[in-house]
C-alpha cells in the first residue's frame, strides 16, 4: 500500500457510503456524482488491497474488514476537523467561519439582521445557514458537528447541548379578508366557527396549538391539514378558512388578511443550542455574543401585557414596524 496515494476524499466517500448504504445517496451528501463516489471507493480498495463493500440490489454493505477500516477513517477525519479548529483558534477573530442550523422562521426573520450587524464587527468571518424542517434533523446536524450553533423553536432536552432562550414568538389567529366578527375581542367559539386550516399532525407547532386548545377545553376538527406555512396563508387569503399560526411563520402576510390575538395567549420560544463538549473557535463565541445582544431585555411577557395586541409586545414589535398599517385588529 502506498499511503501517499490515499486521499481524504476517498475516506469521506467511505464514511458517506457506509452511513447511507448506497453510492447515489453518498454522492448527494458529498455533492459529487455517483460515479465519482464509485471511483473513489474502487481506488481506495485497490490501494488497500481489500474489499470494503459488497454491492447488490439492496445497496452497499461493509465487509468485516471494511467495518474496521471505517472506524479508523472516522478517526482521521475527526482529527482533521480538530486541526482545522485549532488553526481557527490561532487565527483568532480575523477569519474563520460560523455554521448555523435553523428553521425557516428564524433564518428568514431573525438571523439576517443579526448577521448584518455581526459582519460590521467581524467582516472576515463567514456565516453559513442551513435550514431544516424538523427537530430531529437540526439536533442531528449539531450532534454530528456539521454545524456549530442550532436554533430551535422547541425545547431541546438533550443533555449534551447547552441551550438558552433567544426570544419569543406569539401565535395569532389569521382570518380571511371578508370575515366579519360578532364579538370583540375574538373568542374561541367564533374562531373555531370557521373551517380550520392547520399544520399536519407531525408538525411541532400543531402539537403546541392542540395542547393549548385542549388545556382551555376548545374542541378543534381541522378541515384541512397542510405542511407548508405559505400554503396555509394563501388558503386563508382565498377565504377557505382560518388558522392559528406563529406570527413569524406567517410573514410575509398578504394585504387584507386579518390578524387577531388569541383569546388566551400562546408563545413559542426560540432556543439557541451548542454542544457542551465542542471545541469552539473564537468566531463561534463572537456570534453567540451577537445572538445574546439581540435578545430582548424581557423575554417573558409581563402579566399586565397579556391582553395587549401583539404589535405592542416586545417580541413582535419589530414585525409590527415592518407591517406599517396592515389590518391588525
Amino acid at each position: 500500500m502506498n499511503q501517499d496515494n490515499i486521499k481524504l476524499s476517498q475516506l469521506r466517500a467511505l464514511v458517506a457510503v457506509a452511513e447511507s448504504g448506497n453510492f447515489g445517496e453518498a454522492g448527494l451528501q458529498l455533492g459529487v456524482s455517483q460515479s465519482a463516489v464509485s471511483h473513489a471507493i474502487a481506488t481506495l480498495e485497490s490501494e488497500l488491497g481489500v474489499i470494503l463493500f459488497t454491492r447488490g440490489r439492496r445497496g452497499a454493505h461493509l465487509t468485516p474488514v471494511g467495518d474496521r477500516i471505517l472506524g479508523h477513517a472516522r478517526q482521521m477525519l475527526h482529527l482533521l476537523e480538530v486541526m482545522d479548529k485549532e488553526a481557527n483558534l490561532a487565527k483568532g477573530l480575523q477569519g474563520g467561519q460560523v455554521r448555523v442550523a435553523s428553521f425557516r422562521s428564524a433564518a428568514t426573520h431573525l438571523l439576517p439582521d443579526i448577521i448584518a450587524e455581526f459582519r460590521q464587527d467581524y467582516p472576515g468571518i463567514t456565516v453559513s445557514i442551513e435550514e431544516f424542517r424538523g427537530a430531529a434533523e437540526i439536533e442531528q446536524s449539531l450532534r454530528e458537528g456539521r454545524v456549530d450553533i442550532a436554533l430551535f423553536c422547541w425545547s431541546a432536552s438533550v443533555e449534551e447541548f447547552d441551550t438558552w432562550t433567544l426570544c419569543q414568538d406569539e401565535y395569532v389567529a389569521l382570518l380571511p379578508p371578508d370575515a366579519e366578527l360578532q364579538h370583540s375581542p375574538l373568542t374561541w367559539e367564533e374562531l373555531t366557527s370557521f373551517p380550520m386550516i392547520m399544520p399536519v399532525d407531525t408538525d411541532h407547532c400543531f402539537f403546541l396549538i392542540r395542547t393549548h386548545l385542549a388545556a382551555h377545553k376548545v374542541p378543534i376538527q381541522p378541515a384541512y391539514k397542510i405542511s407548508e406555512d405559505s400554503t396555509i396563508v394563501s388558503m386563508v387569503m382565498r377565504g377557505l378558512g382560518a388558522t392559528i399560526m406563529a406570527q413569524l411563520a406567517a410573514e410575509p402576510l398578504p394585504p387584507g388578511i386579518q390578524v387577531y390575538p388569541l383569546p388566551v395567549p400562546l408563545m413559542r420560544e426560540f432556543q439557541v443550542a451548542v454542544r457542551k463538549d465542542a471545541l469552539h473557535p473564537p468566531a463561534v463565541y463572537a456570534f453567540l455574543d451577537a445572538l445574546r445582544r439581540s435578545a430582548p431585555p424581557e423575554q417573558q411577557p409581563n402579566s399586565g401585557d397579556r391582553h395587549q395586541h401583539p404589535q405592542h409586545r416586545p417580541e413582535t414589535h419589530a414585525i409590527a414596524q415592518r407591517n406599517g398599517n396592515r389590518n391588525h385588529k
